[in-house]
């Protein structure tokens, strides 16, 4: 069996850990370089348990990154970097999976107002690939360029989808709550994200300008036909890692429970990732260290809306698992492959 050499841009951050951890142990690639400036020259078994050639592997600074090394590239960057890399890397004939948001939206309108820059490349953006496979397999088989989801999306993509593609709830007038761990913010060193500013309390932020509306939009309107604008309130809340999602959707004609808990479960019947179980029971434990999605339904009769809720590992089912998965649809390989040992 070849054996696939693959590269982390990016390496040091929680994403970019991720990655490597899950790369690591795939049996179809092979890490065969790494990047980033905070640990230029390290060798990698000094930041991770790794064995091995791995862990004597020495990680790159990132301007030499634009020739590196291996067949498929992750690139664990900001959007801005990963726009200017991505025409190099794919002109010399690798594959990518842009982590970042910066080939997720169809249009190249929207960047500036929504990741604050004009996209440098609007050529590729028709032929980026959706990496979420639930909702976009079709189109990932063979894919050149995977844009990965961001991690709100993802959560709320899943719940949301397959309800309005059913008919029994409006596409319009969708709220969205959203509560995420601080690992979402990424790694870096600022006094909002210290540990006095975070515990101990709960925090909206980017009110009406989250970059992953337009994309949570995009992808619902791409699998079930229609999607309204959605409000969302993004909430940051004291723990590392996970998001869980609460969506209040209108119910169209008299839909029932069943009805509705039946959509998902036809939806996710043959997914290994995705779990539909009672909204209640939709808890951000059961999927951390996992690649799984766990969504539920509820209805308010009173108030004639659905309740969906979702919660998924932000880390793993929402960046470095959701890659990692991406790629094997890519690719032609079960999509379990490198991850159907993340058992929480």
């Amino acid at each position: 069996m070849h054996v696939h050499p693959v590269s982390v841009v990016g390496a040091s951050g929680y994403t970019g850990l991720e990655l490597t951890r899950l790369l690591a142990r795939h049996a179809h690639v092979r890490v065969a370089a790494l990047y980033s400036d905070r640990w230029a020259d390290e060798p990698a078994g000094g930041r991770l348990p790794l064995s091995g050639e791995l862990a004597a592997l020495r990680y790159r600074p990132l301007a030499e990154a634009e020739r590196a090394d291996g067949e498929i590239v992750f690139l664990a960057t900001p959007a801005e970097v990963s726009a200017a890399l991505t025409p190099r890397l794919l002109a010399r004939g690798a594959r990518v999976v842009d982590l970042s948001g910066a080939f997720r939206l169809a249009d190249p309108a929207a960047y500036p107002a929504w990741y604050g820059f004009p996209h440098p490349a609007p050529e590729l953006l028709a032929e980026a690939r959706y990496g979420l496979p639930e909702l976009a397999r079709a189109g990932l088989a063979g894919a050149r360029l995977v844009t990965n989801p961001g991690c709100y999306a993802t959560s709320i993509a899943l719940a949301v989808a397959p309800l309005v593609k059913s008919g029994l709830v409006s596409p319009d007038g969708i709220v969205v709550t959203g509560l995420s761990g601080v690992s979402g913010a990424g790694r870096k060193a600022s006094e909002d994200y210290s540990f006095v500013e975070v515990g101990d309390d709960l925090r909206a932020y980017r009110l009406g300008r989250h970059q992953h509306v337009p994309e949570i939009e995009q992808t619902v309107l791409r699998h079930a036909g229609a999607c309204g604008p959605i409000a969302f309130t993004p909430v940051l809340v004291p723990i590392r890692r996970g998001i869980l999602s609460s969506v209040a959707l209108r119910l169209a004609g008299g839909a029932r429970p069943a009805d509705l808990e039946g959509a998902l479960r036809a939806a996710y019947a043959e997914e290994p990732f995705v779990k539909v179980l009672a909204a209640d029971k939709v808890m951000v434990k059961d999927v951390l260290h996992t690649n799984r999605a766990h969504v539920g339904v509820a209805v308010d009769p009173r108030a004639g809306v659905a309740l969906a809720t979702s919660a998924i590992d932000n880390l793993v089912k929402g960046a470095a698992g959701q890659a990692v998965q991406a790629m094997n649809a890519a690719m032609g390989w079960p999509e379990t492959a490198g991850l159907d040992l993340l058992g929480g």
